[in-house]
């Protein structure tokens, strides 16, 4: 049985409970890294065949194995907690109780739909109880989450559940922008399109005040 860390633990039940976790399976959980590249390796050696690719060619030899590793290791690395970033808090000694908002996070994940790149930004707030997080962990945790295959509605909703639970507030906010290259460069092809989603809790959605100053605050010094 894997293990992970309390955080992971709490995230991903987190998630669970309210059914916006990703729809993963547990049957090959416990292969080694090893054997999982090898078997993916294999697989999309097949697909490339069944492209009329001809594998033998020096560019293309070692793709199915460049392919394998960069899932596992890179642009689906969200999908394994063993992964969760380690978090860092700070006791909110100094009563901090101010908006603290994270703005321009980099976001590259990938559709679930089609399995090509979607990219964007998010943008981050909180409103701190007793915790105050490291500003990296939530990058960290923004980026674990966007390191699936995703829908963007479900993507803004985990991060901000996720937060929640960690920093033991509702007070959190989180709108992410990003273009869709499912749109832009098959099906329609609209290259200038893009899409943006919120979720906001506690006293951002129940005080009209904190959430205009939420959004004051987010789309200043551009």
């Amino acid at each position: 049985m894997i293990k992970f860390s309390e955080e992971a633990n709490l995230a991903h039940n987190a998630l669970l409970e309210k059914k916006i976790e990703n729809s993963i399976i547990r049957e090959y959980n416990d292969i080694n890294e090893k054997e999982r590249e090898l078997l993916i390796g294999k697989h999309i050696y097949q697909i490339m065949l069944l492209l009329n690719l001809d594998l033998k060619n020096d560019s293309l030899k070692d793709t199915p194995a460049r392919i394998s590793k960069m899932y596992n290791h890179e642009i689906f690395s969200g999908l394994n907690y063993k992964n969760f970033p380690k978090i860092t808090f700070i006791d909110n000694q100094m009563n901090m109780n101010e908006i603290i908002i994270i703005r321009n996070i980099v976001l590259i994940s990938t559709c679930e739909h089609h399995f090509i790149t979607m990219n964007g930004q998010a943008t981050i707030a909180y409103i701190p109880k007793n915790k105050i997080i490291g500003l990296s962990k939530i990058n960290r945790i923004v980026q674990f989450y966007a390191k699936r295959p995703q829908i963007q509605e479900r993507l803004t909703k985990q991060i901000l559940v996720v937060l929640q639970v960690l920093l033991q507030t509702k007070d959190v906010a989180v709108v992410i922008n990003m273009e869709h290259f499912c749109v832009k460069a098959r099906g329609v092809c609209d290259v200038n399109s893009s899409t943006m989603t919120s979720s906001l809790e506690g006293r951002f959605k129940s005080d009209q005040n904190v959430r205009d100053e939420f959004f004051y605050k987010k789309n200043i010094c551009k």
